[in-house]
């Protein structure tokens, strides 16, 4: 049982399972992870042994996001979430998904649920009908619009966020125009970090990923207070760390020592170096609040 009651935001993976091949997920580039047989699940009651009620207690944030899975795939999802908000009432829960998974009835149940003045569902649509596929592979473009729609009109804040590459580019504007008409609250895009070995994804031309941001290590766990549980049960202080190969909570103080030298962690200092914002939030192109009726 984890009981780390300094900890104020918990980001969750409930599972490894996922429904698309995205080129660049870790379920396709790491070479430690068999997306056909590392399938784990975690249970309501393994949550509930991973997590004590006073722990859940000290929380300001749970939320569910994965380096291998989405959240959706997880048979115990809203389970989980039902049991948080049960525990602590005034906890802000979230969710980010590729919106293909499920029904629209399920989406309707869990924006019931997410109805907490913050919570929110993220989105990951890049692009429209004829270019999401091209990155979200193996995604259905009208089970996405569907469900999106159903936890809307059901009451859920949905975030949109878009992946910008080349090949959609020329539809920021019109997918923009698209989450204002469907009732999203938020829009945002970005030119991912990650570095493309992939023939048909490259960058966009109009404007290019960032190179790393030099500069001493801004730790977002340390300074947000949050750690990441993976799907194994396994406790990382992020989830860049959480990888077959990374870092987990025990090994913590070894790896913020290496902060201090010449040689940072390569993880960290990709994530996290940089004064004023570190190389994650440099992603980041465009964010808009869109007003609701």
């Amino acid at each position: 049982m984890f009981n780390n009651l300094s900890t104020k935001i918990l980001h969750l993976e409930p599972t490894t399972a996922c429904n698309a091949a995205c080129p660049l997920c870790p379920r396709e580039t790491d070479l430690y992870f068999n997306k056909s047989t590392d399938v784990t699940t975690l249970s309501l009651d393994q949550v509930k042994m991973l997590c004590d009620d006073d722990f859940i207690l000290g929380l300001d944030k749970m939320f569910m996001c994965g380096n291998y899975g989405d959240p959706a795939a997880a048979s115990s999802c809203i389970a989980i979430f039902k049991h948080f908000r049960a525990v602590n009432p005034g906890i802000t829960l979230g969710m980010n998904t590729n919106g293909s998974l499920r029904t629209p009835e399920w989406w309707k149940e869990l924006a019931v649920v997410l109805s907490g003045p913050l919570d929110y569902v993220v989105w990951s649509i890049d692009g429209l009908e004829d270019t999401n596929h091209i990155y979200r592979v193996n995604t259905i473009w009208c089970k996405i619009v569907e469900n999106a729609q159903a936890f809307i009109n059901a009451g859920g804040s949905a975030h949109w966020d878009m992946l910008v590459y080349e090949h959609n580019e020329h539809q920021l504007q019109d997918a923009e125009e698209l989450a204002k008409a469907m009732g999203f609250t938020w829009f945002r895009s970005k030119v991912s970090k990650r570095t493309s070995t992939v023939e048909f994804i490259n960058a966009p031309k109009s404007f290019k990923p960032s190179g790393t941001i030099a500069g001493p290590i801004s730790c977002s766990a340390v300074n947000e207070q949050s750690i990441y549980m993976s799907a194994s049960g396994i406790i990382y202080p992020c989830c860049w760390q959480g990888t077959k190969t990374g870092t987990n909570i025990n090994q913590f103080d070894k790896l913020k020592a290496s902060w201090h030298t010449n040689e940072p962690d390569k993880t960290c200092k990709d994530t996290c170096s940089g004064a004023d914002k570190n190389n994650f939030t440099a992603q980041w192109r465009k964010e808009i609040e869109i007003c609701r009726n």
